[in-house]
């Protein structure tokens, strides 16, 4: 049980670096590229404004509702990555287990199996005499 539990966390730990250094590698390699094909967006600025900002006397009162779907965009990419890193790596774990593991050959039969085999032989050839 132990042993379980402290692969359990290792994992855990692994996977939340994981998650950052993906995250990173999405805002920071990936979707730069991909903002200046588009035109020069940065995908964390998109968003729908729903309602502009409230301004008085030169103070924002009340701050502007948006729908931020750059950040969703981005949040996605970050998920598809991650997703299709795990599945890579349970596909190559799975892979590796099949090798490890051969097929057993089937055990020798027992005197009682080996017994009854002969008997039944021997009234299958009486069976095909008559």
């Amino acid at each position: 049980m132990k042993g379980n539990v402290v692969d359990m966390a290792v994992g855990v730990i692994i996977g939340g670096a994981f998650g950052k250094i993906v995250s990173s590698v999405v805002a920071d390699v990936i979707m730069p590229p991909i903002g200046l094909l588009v035109g020069g967006v940065n995908f964390t600025d998109l968003k729908w404004v729903l309602k502009p900002a409230v301004m008085r006397d030169g103070e924002e009162v009340a701050a502007a509702v948006t729908l931020n779907y750059g950040n969703f965009l981005q949040v996605t990419f970050d998920f598809l990555i991650i997703a299709f890193s795990v599945f890579l790596f349970v596909r190559l774990l799975s892979r590796l287990n099949r090798k490890k593991t051969k097929p057993a050959a089937p055990p020798a039969p027992s005197k009682e199996e080996v017994l009854l085999t002969e008997i039944r032989d021997l009234l299958r050839e009486v069976k095909d005499k008559k």
